[in-house]
């Protein structure tokens, strides 16, 4: 209802955020703040992040993924850029204890707290068929999730990453650090399918997705982020 001169303003929709202090999280939340169509923001967090505190609007909801996830605040959208790797997990079965199992408990607790969309940071070659282990664990993930009864998944699979993950006090990863080296003097000769990709551009390709999101699952390869993710 409006009157002349006045307007109800359209609601704004509130969002979870698994991963939230990571490359790509941390990037999103800060860029989700400044949405005008969001509004609450709850970060999942395993312990309360001091970065995070420093952030207006933002709701740190502490979690433990082994133990179970708590019935979440009730949201509109949720975004999971949860993720490790072999090395830093220890084990294969750490890391699909990561990378898969928490990422689909997230999306069951985000459905059950009444999110309709959900986007999903992935990796470049996930496949369930793959006889890689690390990208048959992204694929098992990415179908488990579809399966879950969301209006509209968003599947985000980037290139190795580059950004400052040193500045979050965490652990500078290999191939990180050769993606930081090839991406300046030799970024532009790489095909965008492969090319590393910076943790801010995929924050912002995926908000920006989801953001326009139709229903369906959609899957966006490193290329079309370069493009999506691009700065306005």
């Amino acid at each position: 209802m409006s009157h002349a001169g006045f307007a109800i303003p359209p609601r704004r929709r509130a969002a979870l955020v698994a991963g939230a202090t990571g490359l790509i999280g941390r990037a999103l939340v800060e860029r989700m703040l400044a949405e005008r169509s969001v509004g609450a923001v709850h970060a999942l967090v395993r312990s309360p992040a001091p970065a995070l505190s420093m952030l207006s609007g933002v709701n740190q909801v502490i979690v433990d993924y082994a133990r179970g996830l708590p019935e979440l605040p009730a949201a509109d959208d949720a975004f999971c850029c949860l993720g490790t790797t072999i090395k830093v997990a220890g084990s294969q079965a750490a890391f699909r204890a990561v990378d898969h199992d928490a990422v689909v408990a997230f999306a069951r607790a985000a459905r059950a707290a009444g999110a309709l969309r959900f986007g999903v940071v992935s990796a470049l070659g996930a496949n369930p068929k793959s006889g890689v282990f690390y990208n048959r664990v992204k694929g098992e993930m990415e179908a488990d999730v579809m399966a879950l009864g969301f209006d509209s998944v968003i599947i985000v699979r980037p290139s190795l990453l580059t950004g400052d993950r040193a500045a979050l006090d965490q652990p500078v990863r290999t191939g990180e650090r050769l993606a930081a080296l090839v991406a300046g003097p030799l970024g532009a000769l790489i095909p965008k399918s492969v090319r590393p990709i910076e943790a801010d551009t995929v924050a912002r390709a995926l908000l920006r997705a989801m953001l326009q999101a139709e229903p369906g699952a959609w899957r966006f390869e490193s290329a079309a982020l370069h493009d999506l993710g691009r700065p306005a």
